[in-house]
């Protein structure tokens, strides 16, 4: 099988791959059209790949489509797990904040920027000048409950199946608990019921590649967001590159002693 990169560094062990720069992908499309795969596009190249080219890419479009935005995620889970979803608020910038905001979300709530990752982007807002300080470098205002939670789920799916699953711990930040803010990670005592979930929405959604963060309040679980392009620092030995030639070429799941 023949493989066309456009990201080295996250296929690094898997053979027959051709790196091709982003930038460079219609001076090359001979080999782009010769590929079996074409793994890990940028955003901008993916329609081009899928609808024009009738290229398969890995991760698979639904997983760039929906992944794209935390709006874009949102809208999804809360249209088919809405239990699973904390209460929020999307709305545009021509909002009134008195009524459409305050008047629905109560503080202290999180607003989020819709596109920004490992813990950026995420304001814990008390009153309006916390949130004026946001509204105004937003055109989107995605705004969320504060869950009181010390520690959430990175559940890191990959191909068909869980490859890896911790819990991320707080330590010392106000609320955040990412790995790139000082969280730490845990592998113990994860729930059976997160990895499940997980299993039932990557598989209806047609999700490939994703790290999911989930809070859990209670016994109740709760989307946060999904990551495209997760991090590596919580996945241990070579389950990442095993996974995705596993999922690729269509070999059965590896079973492990216990």
């Amino acid at each position: 099988m023949k493989f066309v990169t456009f990201n080295p560094y996250r296929t690094i062990g898997i053979q027959d791959v051709t790196y091709i720069k982003p930038e460079n992908m219609y001076r090359e499309l001979d080999t782009v059209l010769e590929a079996d795969v074409v793994l890990f596009p940028e955003y901008w190249q993916v329609n081009t790949l899928v609808y024009g080219l009738k290229k398969r890419i890995f991760p698979s479009i639904e997983t760039y489509q929906i992944g794209h935005t935390k709006v874009e995620q949102t809208r999804v889970f809360q249209g088919i797990f809405p239990e699973h979803v904390p209460y929020t608020l999307i709305k545009g910038s021509a909002a009134d904040i008195d009524r459409d905001i305050f008047d629905e979300m109560p503080v202290p709530f999180i607003a989020k920027e819709i596109r920004n990752s490992m813990g950026q982007g995420v304001h814990l807002i008390h009153d309006k000048q916390d949130f004026l300080q946001y509204a105004v470098n937003n055109d989107v205002w995605y705004v969320q409950e504060y869950l009181p939670i010390m520690k959430d789920l990175r559940i890191v799916w990959v191909g068909n199946k869980v490859i890896e699953a911790y819990w991320r711990v707080n330590q010392g930040h106000d609320f955040l608990t990412n790995v790139s803010q000082g969280g730490i990670i845990s592998y113990e005592n994860i729930p059976m019921e997160a990895i499940q979930l997980v299993e039932k929405a990557a598989t209806t959604l047609n999700i490939d590649h994703a790290g999911f963060d989930i809070a859990q309040v209670g016994e109740k679980l709760y989307f946060f967001e999904i990551n495209v392009m997760f991090g590596n620092q919580g996945i241990r030995d070579r389950q990442y590159t095993d996974a995705i030639l596993e999922y690729l070429l269509g070999e059965r799941p590896i079973i492990l002693p216990a």
